[in-house]
């Protein structure tokens, strides 16, 4: 291996003697600026927070960020780089090839949103280099390992040119986007010992493991799909009530989460339901009222949502650190529309309230 001495000469020197010099030099370097990769960070997690959570349909599960560790920076070096750099014979220095000291990962709920999260981030940031894992596992029967995008990104111009960005302007980062099936399977792939010399049965039943996780991300993303193809065939909001005698189970009339949310987002547009929510309140209503059909919810909406509201304004105004939620005001419009049918659709103290109200009013 040569080196350069401090007058310019070159001389000879073994290569376990520049690796330790090497290795002391990324010490040093490490210990000086742990500091500012800590504050580097929290500040691009903080950024990509703030990007992704202006995003629409995208389901970010968790954002997380750290920097690596010293030792295992310098392993990564050995197992990459070292043999390559010293058969080469040409002087190197670790640090240029570490470049994911700071790591932030995010993790989304389904597998088609890892390229739109990368599209995102690639607007805002320049791209060094990207790892495309999914295509990297795909057809490897022996490789065990975990799916997903890995970027090795640096502010482009525009972010660099902001004052606030300043401290920030060189210093790269790896993201890494995985799904949370992705995850969990990285989490319990690296418990797994010695996967490279293991017996071939037990290599067997790690695919199957592997395979079990890459069906249940398929099968997530499905239904999704499915579950909003559902609410698209589910009945518009429709200002007819059911036929005289009608039975709650023909088609389209029943009342579900999906019929329910037809009406609800007719009367509430500025408001995204929550699906648990929604699931739980559907449920209330149903268990208020066994054969309601979506056209009877529906006509009681209409009848009364325009006292409710009159209410509202006037409760809000008397009680400005309460409000009134969408389900709020479908309560009391339910109960306004059939007290005795509804009447547990409001709390004791909530329905004393509103009847006071009434009776003032008429």
């Amino acid at each position: 291996m040569a080196a350069i001495t401090p007058d310019g000469t070159y001389h000879r020197m073994s290569s376990s003697t520049h690796l330790a010099r090497e290795e002391a030099a990324f010490h040093a370097f490490y210990a000086l600026e742990r500091p500012a990769l800590e504050q580097a960070r929290v500040f691009f997690k903080d950024l990509l927070q703030t990007i992704l959570a202006q995003a629409r349909h995208i389901d970010i599960a968790k954002i997380e960020s750290r920097v690596k560790d010293r030792d295992e920076c310098l392993r990564k070096f050995s197992r990459k780089y070292r043999t390559t750099l010293e058969e080469s014979g040409v002087p190197y220095e670790i640090r240029p090839y570490i470049t994911d000291l700071i790591g932030v990962r995010v993790v989304c709920l389904y597998e088609d949103e890892l390229e739109k999260v990368a599209q995102i981030v690639q607007s805002h940031f320049d791209v060094i280099d990207v790892t495309d894992k999914v295509s990297a596992m795909e057809g490897t029967e022996a490789s065990f390992g975990y799916k997903g995008l890995h970027l090795d990104l640096r502010l482009n111009a525009a972010q660099a040119a902001l004052p606030q960005h300043a401290a920030y302007v060189h210093q790269p980062f790896e993201l890494q986007v995985r799904t949370i099936i992705q995850d969990a399977w990285s989490v319990l792939d690296h418990k797994i010992k010695y996967k490279k010399s293991i017996p071939a049965q037990l290599k067997r039943r790690i695919n199957v493991l592997s395979a079990l996780f890459e069906l249940a991300d398929r099968e997530f993303l499905q239904i999704r799909d499915a579950t909003a193809a559902e609410l698209q065939r589910a009945p518009d909001e429709t200002t007819e009530a059911d036929p005289p005698g009608a039975r709650p189970a023909l088609a389209g009339s029943e009342l579900n989460a999906f019929t329910f949310l037809k009406i609800a987002n007719h009367f509430f547009k500025d408001v995204e339901f929550e699906g648990q929510k929604v699931d739980q309140f559907v449920d209330d209503i149903r268990a208020w009222s066994p054969a309601i059909t979506r056209a009877r919810f529906n006509a009681l909406m209409r009848e009364t949502l325009a006292t409710v509201k009159r209410y509202k304004q006037y409760y809000e105004e008397r009680n400005p650190e309460s409000s009134f939620n969408p389900f709020t005001v479908m309560r009391h419009c339910l109960y306004l529309g059939d007290k005795q049918l509804f009447r547990r659709a409001l709390r004791n103290t909530s329905r004393e309230a509103f009847e006071a109200w009434l009776q003032g009013t008429t």
